[in-house]
C-alpha cells in the first residue's frame, strides 16, 4: 500500500508528488477535514423528523440546548 497526500477541489484530486503505474490502481480517499457537503437540493420536508429526533436524542441526559452551548465552547 502506497500513501500519497492530495488535495480534493472541485471534483478532482490533484496529488503533491507524481505516482506512476503501468496498470489502473484502486485507490481509497479519506478527506481529513471537516467540510460541509453542497446540497443542490437544499432541505427536504422529509429530512425534518420529530420521531426520527427523538430517537437520536433518547441517549442524552441534559438538554440539547445545554449540549450546542458546551460544544461550541469547547470549539474555541
Amino acid at each position: 500500500m502506497i500513501t500519497v497526500l492530495g488535495t480534493f477541489e472541485n471534483g478532482l484530486v490533484k496529488l503533491d508528488k507524481d505516482f506512476s503505474s503501468k496498470n489502473p490502481v484502486k485507490v481509497l480517499i479519506t478527506f481529513l477535514d471537516e467540510v460541509q457537503s453542497i446540497s443542490k437540493e437544499g432541505f427536504k420536508l422529509s429530512d425534518f423528523s420529530f420521531s426520527q429526533s427523538q430517537k437520536n436524542l433518547s441517549a442524552l441526559k441534559s438538554s440539547l440546548s445545554d449540549a450546542v452551548i458546551e460544544e461550541r465552547q469547547s470549539e474555541k
